[in-house]
């Protein structure tokens, strides 16, 4: 590897040593390993050691990282770091009584002050990861036999590795239940398993482990991770109102849970169409939780907001957005553009079009066909008019729709010199305009006795 090369771990490696030892561990052999490192006329220092076997060769060929260790180790003190990195190469590698033989060394060196809770961390890990729960748990047991107490940070790191296996909550559960009158738990190891409960979509489950939290740990305002599982929970199992009770309960004891909570519950208020309490949920968590809203949040919130008519609230919403570094894109304010269509406020549509404009914002195909037909049936054909020279400014497509509307309108109201202008540049557009608009068309030229003007459209129609 050059000096310019890059690690395994695909970061820029510094370290000429380091890169020379791990183009041997890449190249060679493990039975050769020790023999090509005592050849290469360069010496380990213990950081070496360290960056050498966290690097994805020795986890890929851990063969041949145990001879790099033991070729380092006549020259340098591992540090406890490298001893750790070393069980969890062989545990990863599923390589269990080395990882025990090396655990065992650690024990003999500098009066067994190497092993600690982190080295049992990755004995859990490993044994969990290959569905080895029943190990982990011995493991767990036979701490006291290199010198560490069994405590609540032990306890987590066990519990955390179960629940990552897919399915082993109720496992999980089952090791604290025994355990839970030795080792005392802490708010963490109720998180834990909320979190586990709440991957399973146990509801029930989650209930009776969140009581017994707050009788063993009581209320806890940092302890949001383990509000947060369980509320988020409770509305992913369709249980919305308990979800809502508790986290009342929750309020009064100054604790709320995290955004994820929040995120979920206002999708499902949303969904529901029930704009009352997602304004209440909302409050709570941006004026009381102190949580930041993401995009998404503020999209669906102006949404609900438009859908229900309650357009000053959607607009207050859209100006606080960049106040919390959230920015409105065109899906943000076509939401409101629609808002005000669907709920005939023709006056604030115009207005918030010139504002749409001036953000450099483009209305939808959708939204353009809609305004310009609202404009019309409120009696202002100028707006509609400004709306048609947007979507030929900006080739907004597809056209068809707004064009349909714009001669209809026009027609309406008897306005033929325009007609019959962008009746011309629709064609050459080449937009299709539908039989009944053309036979309108035919109808309102022919009361107006201007058969000629019509027979140039309809020659250039039939030229198409």
């Amino acid at each position: 590897m050059s000096a310019a090369a890059k690690s395994p771990d695909g970061e820029e490696e510094a370290n000429p040593r380091v890169q020379a030892f791990l183009e041997i561990l890449g190249r060679d052999s493990a039975g050769e390993v020790e023999a090509a490192l005592s050849s290469c006329g360069i010496g380990p220092t213990a950081e070496v050691a360290e960056q050498v076997l966290k690097s994805s060769i020795c986890y890929s060929r851990p063969k041949s990282a145990v001879r790099f260790f033991r070729w380092a180790g006549r020259t340098v003190a591992h540090t406890a770091y490298a001893w750790n990195l070393l069980v969890d190469i062989l545990g990863k590698a599923a390589m269990f009584d080395p990882m025990w033989d090396a655990v065992r060394s650690m024990k003999q060196e500098a009066a067994g002050d190497l092993v600690s809770i982190a080295t049992f961390a990755s004995i859990f890990s490993s044994y969990c990861s290959r569905g080895n729960l029943k190990e982990a748990v011995a493991a767990f047991h036979v701490m006291n036999h290199y010198g560490l107490k069994p405590d609540a940070v032990a306890l987590n790191s066990l519990l955390s590795a179960m629940c990552r296996t897919e399915g082993h909550a109720q496992d999980a559960q089952d090791m604290f239940e025994r355990t839970k009158t030795t080792v005392a738990p802490d708010a963490d190891t109720f998180a834990i398993l909320l979190e586990a409960w709440e991957k399973e979509g146990n509801a029930q489950r989650a209930k009776s482990t969140f009581g017994e939290m707050v009788i063993r740990v009581g209320w806890d305002a940092g302890n949001v991770p383990a509000y947060d599982s369980f509320l988020s929970t409770l509305v992913l199992s369709d249980q919305f109102e308990e979800a809502f009770k508790f986290l009342k309960v929750m309020r009064s004891k100054g604790c709320f849970p995290g955004i994820k909570f929040f995120a979920n519950a206002i999708d499902i208020i949303i969904r529901k169409g029930d704009f009352a309490n997602a304004v209440a949920i909302w409050n709570m968590m941006v004026s009381e939780a102190g949580l930041v809203p993401n995009f998404s949040m503020y999209n669906a919130m102006i949404g609900l907001c438009c859908n229900v008519g309650s357009m000053d609230y959607a607009l207050g919403m859209l100006d606080e957005m960049p106040l919390n570094g959230v920015f409105a894109n065109s899906v943000t304010y076509n939401v409101i553009l629609q808002g005000f269509i669907k709920h005939r406020k023709a006056r604030e549509a115009e207005s918030f079009l010139a504002e749409m404009s001036k953000n450099e914002q483009l209305p939808t195909a959708s939204n353009c066909a809609a305004a310009i037909s609202l404009f019309f049936k409120e009696f202002n054909p100028s707006a509609a008019i400004d709306v048609w020279h947007c979507i030929v400014e900006h080739y907004i497509t597809p056209a068809e729709d707004s064009a349909r509307e714009l001669i209809a309108g026009l027609l309406d109201f008897g306005r033929l010199t325009e007609v019959m202008n962008h009746a011309e540049e629709m064609i050459d557009m080449r937009i299709e305009l539908p039989q009944s608009t053309i036979d309108n068309m035919k109808r309102a030229f022919a009361k107006a006795g201007r058969h000629q003007s019509f027979d140039h459209i309809a020659r250039r129609l039939k030229r198409r």
